[in-house]
């Protein structure tokens, strides 16, 4: 175990650096902060360096103990080079660094979810969770989706993102085209589509969701095989796009 009491030290400002999307491109690590998400990493032996407060080491010896024999390099820090890390309030006194793993050269399995622009971080990491909690398979991020190892995203997905299968492309339409050759149903979500429930398939589909501003761009709504929207009964003529997506994915997930 090293301990470092300066935030200027250059363990710390790499620490720092893996809060933007280059560094965490360029070096392949992403940081979890919480304690679930640092359990999940050291459990799929996914961990590269475990940082924890110093006086907080003894409610974290076990992690400690399990970071070590697996070679993993041990930090203890102050309370302020943990804030400084940090972008929680309240940080949980631990954190780690956590290997990106390759991403898979194509998703299968029976349902899909993919995303066509969320650019919300907590709507992208939302639905990655409720996608694992009901079952799917994988998904798929177009251009312009929040970055999936940004903190906000991360912190939404609650560890899902270690179990969700996902893939990034800058063709969207291209890659749905394709998975539509292969047996898909590409199901595009919009307003003024055929009922969702009356016409969604529960088998071999990919959900498509939209950005919360533009909804599925013209090139995504051409690759579908189905236009559905969720039947607005009330006097709101929209959902929020997490929202919309978990009703729908656990109605896709639903057995007849």
């Amino acid at each position: 175990m090293k301990e470092i009491a300066s935030v200027h030290n250059p363990a710390v400002q790499f620490l720092r650096e893996l809060q933007k999307p280059r560094a965490r491109r360029e070096s392949g690590l992403f940081l979890a902060e919480s304690v679930k998400m640092v359990r999940e990493a050291v459990a799929l032996g996914l961990c590269r360096t475990l940082v924890v407060e110093a006086a907080r080491s003894g409610e974290y010896a076990q992690l400690i103990d399990d970071v070590q024999a697996q070679g993993c390099e041990v930090l203890l820090v102050t309370p302020a080079i943990m804030q400084a890390i940090s972008e929680q309030k309240t940080p949980q006194g631990i954190a780690c660094t956590v290997q990106i793993r390759p991403e898979p050269q194509a998703l299968d399995g029976e349902r899909l979810i993919a995303l066509d622009g969320v650019q919300d971080p907590g709507n992208v990491g939302t639905i990655l969770r409720t996608a694992d909690a009901a079952g799917f398979d994988g998904a798929l991020l177009g251009a312009g989706c929040a970055d999936l190892y940004g903190p906000k995203t991360l912190r939404a997905t609650m560890g899902s993102v270690f179990r969700v299968p996902t893939m990034r492309t800058d063709d969207l339409a291209g890659a749905l085209e394709a998975m539509k050759q292969r047996g898909y149903a590409i199901v595009a979500t919009e307003l003024g589509g055929e009922d969702f429930y009356a016409h969604c398939p529960h088998r071999r589909c990919v959900l498509v969701i939209g950005s919360e501003g533009r909804g599925i761009s013209q090139q995504v709504r051409a690759a579908a095989t189905h236009h559905l929207a969720l039947p607005m009964r009330g006097g709101a003529e929209s959902l929020n796009a997490a929202v919309a997506a978990g009703i729908m994915i656990y109605e896709i997930a639903r057995e007849r």
